[in-house]
């Protein structure tokens, strides 16, 4: 997918009258669930930073097939989250004007971020710690005497506050007025354009790695992903400007689902050759930086896998999950508030389940399926609470 304006001459400028998609809303609550069973996963030896980890990562089967699912939805989830939020926020800014925005956007994403820094991220870790032997007071009280900054999930909202902000910015320095603005109508982007952007994102991820290395936090921030959640949150924005969601078809899509077929068994072969190689006693390959063939690899394997994996979702939930449902409405308005708890869910059910003695991918599929339930759960009075409604 791509932004650049010369893929097709433009259709008149014209107003479209603004409505609900309610497949974007199930969408995202869909990526809600990958975000629990994500960490679940992690939890029993997939790679990854994560609060608790029963099993570490290792060579064995169930280690690897729980890290192709992380790697997986690591490639396109996150990303599919700042197309979407980048898809709603010029309707949002051009209707509530700067202030308005910028205040909403402190309200909905810098109270929760504030939140879990200051109370849901060290009663998490305290958790930890407890179940350890090592205390649960004495862990949130060095945590806050220390200054730790724990941003676990929410450095979700981190980032979009932070793109929000450059995106006013942006429109500004523009100097177009926000009221009465335009959508005008254009063509998806032609394959070329879809080709192009995979292989600059790509290349840019692996310039990025040469410096922060997949993994490494900067300021709370994982920037070696950043050039897919950049440029996909301007493609969002250029979404809603040019109405390519609606307009998105099979023909678009297709193309990307075949590379998606092409490129993703290519990580399991990439994993395989990994492991083969460190068993025979050679240095253990390098994916996150460097330039090493899995270095190079894993940089350009990302936007040809989400470029297909997000652009297949999409078309799939417009076309059979847009209907009303009343299910759905429950699930979606609670989703929000799913993500910013479940990672409390996810460390108290997976301790709780310790004694259990019973294969990693029994107990990732326990874990994941009650963490979610229990998440759902627990928000459904959460989101009533008088003053949260506004936040979450």
């Amino acid at each position: 997918m791509s932004t650049s304006p010369a893929v097709a001459p433009s259709a008149p400028a014209q107003s479209l009258t603004p409505q609900r998609d309610l497949y974007i809303d199930r969408l995202r609550t869909l990526m809600t669930v990958l975000v629990v069973l994500h960490h679940s996963a992690i939890t029993y030896g997939a790679s990854g930073g994560w609060f608790y980890h029963e099993l570490n990562p290792s060579p064995k089967l169930p280690s690897l097939l729980l890290t192709l699912f992380v790697a997986t939805n690591q490639a396109y989830f996150m990303g599919l989250f700042f197309f979407l939020a980048g898809y709603f926020t010029p309707r949002s800014l051009e209707r509530k004007g700067y202030a308005w925005f910028i205040g909403d956007r402190f309200l909905r994403l810098g109270l929760p971020l504030l939140a879990f820094i200051v109370i849901l991220g060290p009663v998490t870790a305290a958790v930890v710690t407890a179940s350890q032997g090592r205390g649960f007071w004495p862990t949130i009280v060095w945590i806050w005497r220390h200054q730790e900054i724990i941003t676990g999930p929410l450095w979700f909202a981190q980032a979009l506050l932070i793109f929000s902000l450059l995106y006013c910015i942006w429109r500004a320095a523009l100097r177009k007025p926000l009221a009465g603005a335009e959508r005008t109508l254009r063509p998806v982007p032609a394959r070329r354009w879809w080709v192009g952007s995979a292989i600059v994102v790509g290349a840019a991820a692996l310039a990025i790695r040469q410096f922060v290395p997949v993994g490494k936090n900067v300021f709370g921030l994982q920037l070696g992903y950043f050039s897919s959640y950049i440029f996909l949150f301007a493609v969002g924005i250029a979404a809603w400007r040019h109405d390519w969601l609606r307009r998105l078809a099979w023909k678009n899509v297709r193309p990307w689902v075949i590379a998606l077929g092409i490129a993703w068994p290519g990580l399991p072969v990439a994993i395989f050759i990994a492991v083969a190689v460190s068993r025979h006693g050679a240095p253990a390959v390098n994916f996150s930086s460097g330039f090493s063939w899995a270095a190079i690899f894993y940089a350009f394997w990302d936007p040809f896998v989400a470029w297909g994996l997000i652009a297949g979702w999409l078309l799939l939930f417009r076309e059979h999950m847009n209907r009303p449902s009343a299910f759905w409405a429950w699930l979606n308005r609670r989703a929000y508030a799913v993500y910013i708890l479940h990672p409390l869910f996810v460390v108290g059910l997976a301790l709780l389940l310790r004694p259990w003695q019973a294969p990693a991918l029994v107990k990732f599929a326990a874990l994941g399926s009650l963490a979610c339930i229990a998440s759902w759960l627990v928000a459904d009075p959460f989101v009533r609470l008088p003053g949260v409604q506004r936040v979450v």
